[in-house]
């Protein structure tokens, strides 16, 4: 009797022990945010340089700038799911969250794929800007019937100011044209073939946006060919990483003072530093691939120091202009403003 109950025992735990596995093993619809791999933006990737400038004959860095990203783990099963709950260290979310029902998986990469091509090209931009090189708004054209045409703008005309304020970029233009209400009078300063000339425009609305009727070129001339040699990342946060990297690769000093940076955040070309997700991740991936010092977007500061980790100083950055001046400190031996709780 005694061996027959004994046997039963076995035999439920042996039933419960399948059942628990088959269960665990079970795909639930949720993937995981993981520290994902980092990349100097100073070094190279596959034998080629990540950030390749034609014309620039500086000397190389003795530290380095890492750019970061994060990890997608996809078909979770039920056991994944809780280890990676339970952990704390991985953000275990609804895959509807990284992949939209309404998307399939190749639109979203190919959407992560472009907005990261327009990372680089801003960085770029931005990059040349702050070196010396600005940006020329160029009208491309004009089209007719709308207040452009109509205060006598051209196609080739060079807008300078726009409310008295200089253009000095696409984005900057936008916003000064729907930074007033439709229909204010705004004054226009230009070159046309070298010669200055004014202009008074009105926006309107078509197309249920703020226009005055021009498409425009954005032109920066400058001595350097930069490309950008990094396949399979997606997503606009290297922005900020890869604007300082240009910037080091050009500039005679080195921006690292020999310490390994990382950071992210996205870049404008205004040279604005964006907001961007899965910061806990990122600071995790830094640190494992020896980073002491990470570049923190303002807006992510308080996340970052909730998810502090032990050796990474957390620099608090509003913009590009902020970042080199926080790098100048750090290679003078200064501490830059930091991240802080709110």
């Amino acid at each position: 009797m005694a061996r027959r109950g004994a046997t039963l025992v076995v035999g439920l735990v042996v039933v419960l022990i399948m059942a628990v596995a088959s269960v665990a093993g079970v795909k639930v619809p949720y993937v995981a945010e993981v520290p994902g791999p980092t990349w100097d933006t100073l070094g190279g990737d596959h034998d080629k340089d990540v950030i390749q400038v034609t014309g620039a004959s500086g000397p190389a860095a003795k530290g380095q700038l890492r750019m970061v990203t994060v990890g997608i783990e996809d078909q979770l099963t039920l056991f994944d799911a809780l280890k990676g709950w339970f952990s704390g260290s991985d953000a275990v979310v609804p895959r509807e969250v990284i992949y939209p029902p309404d998307k399939s998986q190749k639109q979203v990469d190919e959407e992560n794929a472009e907005e990261f091509k327009i990372s680089q090209n801003a960085a770029i931009e931005s990059a040349l800007r702050t070196l010396g090189y600005p940006v020329k708004v160029v009208l491309s054209d004009v089209t007719p019937d709308l207040p452009a045409a109509a205060a006598g703008l051209q196609k080739g005309d060079q807008l300078v100011t726009v409310d008295g304020e200089q253009v000095t970029s696409a984005q900057k233009l936008n916003a000064l044209i729907r930074g007033k209400p439709v229909g204010t009078p705004l004054p226009v300063t230009y070159l046309r073939n070298g010669t200055p000339g004014t202009a008074t425009v009105k926006s309107v609305v078509k197309d249920k946006a703020i226009r005055i009727g021009v498409q425009i070129d954005e032109q920066q001339a400058s001595p350097y060919k930069i490309t950008i040699n990094l396949d399979n990342v997606g997503g606009p946060s290297a922005g900020l990483m890869f604007t300082l990297g240009v910037i080091d690769k050009i500039k005679p000093e080195d921006l690292t003072g020999g310490l390994t940076i990382a950071g992210t955040g996205t870049m404008d070309e205004e040279g604005n530093v964006g907001a961007i997700g899965g910061i806990p991740q990122k600071m995790r991936g830094a640190r494992r691939d020896k980073a002491t010092v990470f570049l923190v977007p303002a807006a992510n500061c308080a996340e970052a120091v909730a998810n502090a980790v032990p050796g990474l100083r957390l620099i608090k950055v509003d913009d590009l202009a902020g970042a080199l001046r926080a790098l100048d400190t750090l290679r003078s031996g200064g501490t830059p403003q930091l991240c802080a709780a709110k």
